[in-house]
This record gives structure tokens, sequence and C-alpha cells, in this order.
């Protein structure tokens, strides 16, 4: 329940603040910039050392990367078939296309599964949704936020952005077996945390409900993939094609089926991929996920 409260209290939050003169135009985009280049990194660092890598990560890990090509590929044949602009496309794959694995699926699937599910959870998120978003995420924004691709650079930004860095430095801590302290664990842990109450007060402080905006059909779209193909797709993938069964198989759709993830809306939003429908995915995407997950759960709890 204190998860849920706050979510929804730091969402209300930031869109109370949007009246606070105190507080200037710029504020979220400096929240954004400590999220990434202060709690990401930790969370790397707290997490990554003590993932257990061996042949069964597979499935879960492959959740992420199969619902970002997925997303690809879809919006992008509808925007060549529609005529969308690039960053609305890009805007879209990134929002769309990665899961809130961690800041929304932890609790939840601690919930519903207790602890052993907690570690397929992570499975999913850390070598799972944030490399990708490390990787992928930032080649495409790069991309997508310029007219031509440019190789050198991007590269640069993926090899430069902190949480990438932090994550090869957590994983060379897990390949020789180098275990942090309990005291700098602590450390990483509560920076971590901050990523929850600071991406979302970010969200609400520019978060604006336009009724006459051109993004609420683009909206429902996104959230039409997010919360009801990505995990169907997963379903297919995982169950009816390979045969999965048990808890593994109901995490990995139900991560699958989490709201859009705030970092990659951040990401989105950092290089003007249409920030305000970004902000629109996150701020109606987690309270309808809420009602859509309850659905998810109920149809594949006797797999």
């Amino acid at each position: 329940m204190s998860s849920l409260i706050l979510l929804f209290g730091s969402l209300g939050l930031g869109i109370l603040l949007q009246r606070v003169r105190d507080f200037p135009i710029n504020s979220p985009l400096v929240l954004n910039q400590f999220i990434i280049y202060i709690s990401l990194p930790a969370l790397a660092l707290y997490y990554i050392p003590d993932v257990k890598l061996d042949s069964t990560v597979l499935l879960p890990v492959g959740v992420a990367w199969i619902c970002f090509a997925a997303s690809a590929l879809f919006f992008w044949s509808l925007g060549k078939i529609f005529g969308w602009s690039r960053k609305l496309i890009g805007c879209l794959i990134l929002t769309a296309g990665l899961g809130n694995t961690s800041f929304i699926g932890f609790p939840v699937i601690e919930a519903l599964y207790g602890s052993e599910g907690l570690k397929t959870a992570i499975l999913i998120d850390q070598p799972g949704t944030f490399v990708v978003l490390s990787t992928l995420g930032i080649a495409l924004a790069a991309v997508f936020s310029k007219g031509q691709p440019d190789i050198k650079a991007i590269s640069k930004k993926i090899l430069l952005f902190p949480p990438f860095i932090m994550f090869f430095l957590a994983l060379l801590l897990n390949v020789l077996h180098i275990s942090l302290s309990e005291e700098l664990k602590d450390v990483f842990q509560r920076l971590g945390s901050t990523v929850t109450p600071l991406a979302l007060v970010s969200v609400g402080m520019q978060l604006h409900i336009e009724r006459r905006s051109k993004h609420w059909r683009f909206l429902a779209l996104g959230l039409f993939f997010q919360l009801i193909l990505a995990p169907l797709l997963i379903y297919l993938l995982y169950v009816q094609v390979l045969g999965v069964r048990g808890e593994l198989a109901q995490i990995s759709i139900m991560e699958a089926a989490m709201a859009p993830m705030i970092t990659a809306s951040i990401v989105a939003a950092s290089y003007g991929l249409k920030p305000r429908l970004a902000n629109m995915m996150i701020g109606f995407g987690i309270p309808i996920s809420f009602l859509t997950l309850t659905i998810w759960y109920w149809l594949i709890n006797g797999i």
C-alpha cells in the first residue's frame, strides 16, 4: 500500500507544484538530470553485482528485448503508413516499448509472488529493461531526434550514458565475484530509491490535461500496445510456443503488462521526442495499468 501512496502522492505533488512560483521553470529538467546521473547508476551498483548469471536468466531477460523490438516494428510501420513525424515515432517506441518493471513492477510482483518472484522480476528489469534503455533506447532517441543518424555521436552518447557506465562496472563486479560492503549497498539503495518520487514529481510538473490535444489518440494507441499487446505477445511466445508454465511465465507476462517506464519517458523528453505525450503516457498509464494488471493476473493465474 505504501508503494501505491508514494506513486500517486508523488504524481499529485508534481501537479500541485505547477502552481508554486518559487520553483523554476526548468525544475523538471534538473530532477531528470539527477535521476540519470545519480539515481539510476546507484540502482545498477545496488542490484547487478548480486544477480545470478546463468542460462536460466535468458527467458526473463528476453521479455524487455522482445517487447522493445515489437514496439519498434509496430510503431515504425504505422508511422511510415500514416506519415507520422520521426519524433512521434521515437516517442511511442520508447514509452510503449519499455515497461515500468521496477518501481511499479517490484512491489506488484512481490505482493503477488513473494520474495522468490521478486528475484525473477529483478532479472527482467536489470539485465533486461535497464540495459535495453541504456543501449537501444539511447541510440533510438538520438536517431529519431535528429535528421540523419551519426554512428559516432550515437556510440558516444551510449558509452557516456551514466547508467550504462555503472551497469558495466556493476557487471564487472559480478563476474569477478566482488561483493560491495553492506554500508555501500545501503548508500546505493537509498540513492536509487529516489528515482520513483523524483521522476513522478517531474512528470506531474509537466502534465497538462488538454482536452483538444492532438496527442489523445496516440496516447490511446501507445497504452494499448504497452498494456495489452506487449503482454499478449509474451504470453503467445512463452506459453503457447515455448511451453513455459508456472510462476516464471506468469511473472514474465505481468512484467510485460506494467505501465510505461518512467525513465524511458524522461529520456524521450530529454531528447525532445514529444515531451507532452511522453509525460501523458506516464500520467495516465500508471493508474490505468492497475486495472489491466488485475485483468491479466486473473487471466493467467492458472497457467
